[in-house]
């Protein structure tokens, strides 16, 4: 999809798909605006700020998934 310089965002889904969201979203009191921004806001919050669970599952997966614990049968890290 192209991808211009105004603010505007256009996405195109299935119309059963646009028409629930707008139910879901009319029984909220939210619009489509509203929710999208909040979503997209904890969206971008996330992928700056990764969870505590995020970079203890990605520090444990670079150690071998050890937890920083040595192996015992590696002398290196001993």
């Amino acid at each position: 999809m192209a991808r211009g310089e105004s603010g505007r965002i256009v996405i195109e889904v299935e119309p059963e798909t646009k028409k629930r969201l707008y139910a879901a979203l009319a029984l909220s009191g939210s619009t489509l605006k509203n929710w999208f921004l909040k979503e997209a806001a904890a969206y971008c919050k996330e992928s700056a700020e990764p969870s505590l669970f995020d970079h203890a599952q990605s520090r444990s997966q670079a150690d071998g998934g050890t937890n920083g614990k040595p192996h015992a049968t590696d002398p290196a890290k001993k």
